[in-house]
């Protein structure tokens, strides 16, 4: 079965976004004169929860108990705040401030120069998505892919393979069919649940989690002057991620 389409992540995996993110949690709790402050340590932890609001909750319960029944009680309180909270991590990402990550934009192109299906399979919601592409690619770019697969559209976030069966439904595709980029485990857990190979590329806040199920884990795509460092599975001695080791790693996924 040949490789008809690659799948990316966005948080983490297209860009470094999770300290901006960080970031407007921080910037919201000083809005409401909250005395909650998300240390990178912080939210490190709660970046096993996946989605903002789910993030909030978490946190109640855990790190600030005192806070969490009534916030428990009011929970329509929680969605007002991650909708600013949301505000302010668009208005840091359209400026242009979170680059892509290494490799990204290249290998984008080159797959769609060789009429490579494209998708995206995310946790965060459409608007987020669309601010980081007016600040990187331009929101115009989010045409060049077939299915894009967000947070507000499915019922269950991931682990949950919701959003990959959806990814896979617009494109008309079946799993084994796909290479999955992802940069976390509850990324692999997602795109192995619905039979897609994966290829992990470490992000800041992702690295010593347990990527068992991946193909192969990498600190970046790399660039033809960056070359990648592989941290397990096979590299066939290249520099960066380009069509042709994409197609390597799926084959051996499926041979595997």
């Amino acid at each position: 079965m040949q490789l008809e389409a690659l799948i990316f992540d966005c948080d983490g995996t297209l860009a470094e976004t999770e300290e901006a993110h960080r970031a407007a949690f921080n910037t919201l709790f000083r809005e409401h004169n909250l005395d909650w402050h998300w240390s990178i340590e912080t939210y490190t932890q709660l970046l096993e929860i996946t989605g903002g609001k789910e993030r909030i909750r978490h946190f109640l319960r855990h790190y600030a108990p005192s806070k969490a029944d009534y916030y428990i009680e009011n929970d329509h309180l929680i969605l007002p705040m991650h909708v600013r909270k949301t505000a302010i991590y668009m208005d840091l990402v359209k400026t242009g401030e979170v680059p892509l990550r290494p490799g990204v934009e290249r290998l984008i192109r080159e797959a769609r120069a060789a009429g490579m299906h494209l998708a995206i399979a995310t946790t965060t919601n459409i608007d987020p998505l669309s601010a980081l592409f007016e600040g990187t690619l331009g929101r115009d770019a989010l045409a060049w892919f077939d299915a894009i697969a967000a947070g507000d559209m499915v019922a269950n976030k991931k682990p949950a393979g919701d959003v990959y069966e959806l990814a896979l439904k617009g494109l008309n595709l079946q799993g084994p069919q796909c290479l999955a980029f992802e940069d976390t485990t509850n990324g692999i857990l997602a795109a192995r649940t619905a039979n897609i190979p994966v290829l992990i590329t470490v992000s800041e806040y992702s690295a010593g989690q347990d990527f068992s199920g991946a193909l192969a884990v990498i600190d970046s795509l790399g660039e033809p002057d960056t070359p990648f460092k592989a941290l397990s599975g096979f590299a066939d001695k290249a520099a960066h991620v380009d069509l042709d080791l994409a197609k390597k790693w799926h084959a051996a996924g499926l041979n595997g």
